[in-house]
């Protein structure tokens, strides 16, 4: 039986220099600064080497991607075997010649490379052209097992879909980490900002509850815009939810911070005895799920 011990995890939010020499530096001073607190677990940000690219359509941002394992992955797993943690980073990958995804890497706590995840649900909306740049992920969604438990991971788009909440939870995961790039990209108003915010969150705590499991949304923060482009207002806000639903921290919604939060991994046995999501599955009944739309014959 797995060990049921209290892990730490450190969700980074920051935001992202237009130099993007800069973003990994600062990502590994973060990163260190996390272990020194106590996180076990580290989770970066969605794409946090570099400006958000899919603000307009531009093939020479294909020029920012490499390979994996590549010089980003490898200093981050040389980061978290000095450290003695798990590490979570999103990157953009370079599969190929042409072939291109929005990709986030699990590195144990010795630097193995334990997991490789690539984003499922690609969006495509005005400041978030993906589609352009990122080619659907192939690897579904599971659990990775490391030294601090087993994880979850998913990317932005992914976290508003509960079947992929639901197939990491009963692949094993106990706590789900989604690197995120989310913000405000018109002027809307007040009342508009609230409202997608909190049906983000909202999102995401209800996975916390119908799976019995810790989530965790770490989110770039800050204004960024590309030439040309108005911009996006990343709206921050990381946080993390325990099994009940409950935000056990969340960060700024304007300026970088790195939250160390616990995260009781009995509290996942403990909820799904008293709400038995899973025991009261009906499994035979679920087969118009695999339909886009069940029409009406």
């Amino acid at each position: 039986m797995m060990s049921q011990d209290p892990v730490r995890v450190g969700l980074i939010q920051q935001q992202v220099s237009e130099n993007t020499q800069d973003n990994l530096p600062r990502a590994l001073a973060a990163i260190a600064d996390a272990a020194r607190r106590g996180a076990q677990i580290v989770c970066l940000q969605e794409l946090f080497g570099s400006p958000y690219p899919c603000q307009d359509q531009d093939a020479a941002r294909f020029d920012w991607a490499e390979t994996i394992p590549g010089p980003t992955t490898e200093a981050l797993a040389r980061h978290a075997a000095d450290l003695g943690i798990v590490l979570i980073g999103s990157i953009f990958e370079r599969r190929a010649a042409g072939l291109y995804h929005n990709s986030a890497v699990v590195l144990d706590a010795d630097g193995r490379l334990a997991g490789l995840y690539r984003k499922m649900h690609i969006p495509d909306d005005p400041l978030y052209y993906e589609k352009f740049y990122f080619t659907p992920g192939d690897l579904g969604w599971g659990a990775v097992q490391t030294r601090f438990g087993a994880v979850g991971v998913a990317i932005c788009w992914d976290q508003w879909f509960p079947e992929a909440a639901r197939l990491m939870a009963l692949a094993g995961a106990e706590v789900l980490f989604y690197p995120t790039a989310i913000g405000w990209q018109f002027e809307e108003g007040a009342s508009v900002d609230a409202a997608q915010h909190d049906a983000w969150e909202t999102v995401q705590r209800g996975h916390a509850i119908a799976n019995g499991v810790f989530v965790a949304a770490v989110n770039r923060v800050g204004p960024e815009s590309l030439p040309g482009q108005s911009g996006i207002r990343f709206w921050g806000q990381s946080f993390l939810a325990d099994p009940m639903g409950r935000v056990l921290g969340r960060a700024s919604s304007d300026s970088e911070e790195t939250l160390i939060l616990e995260c009781d991994r009995s509290a996942v046995e403990r909820t799904r005895r008293d709400w038995p999501f899973l025991r009261d599955r009906r499994v035979d009944a679920y087969s118009q799920l695999t339909r886009r739309f069940r029409d009406e014959s």
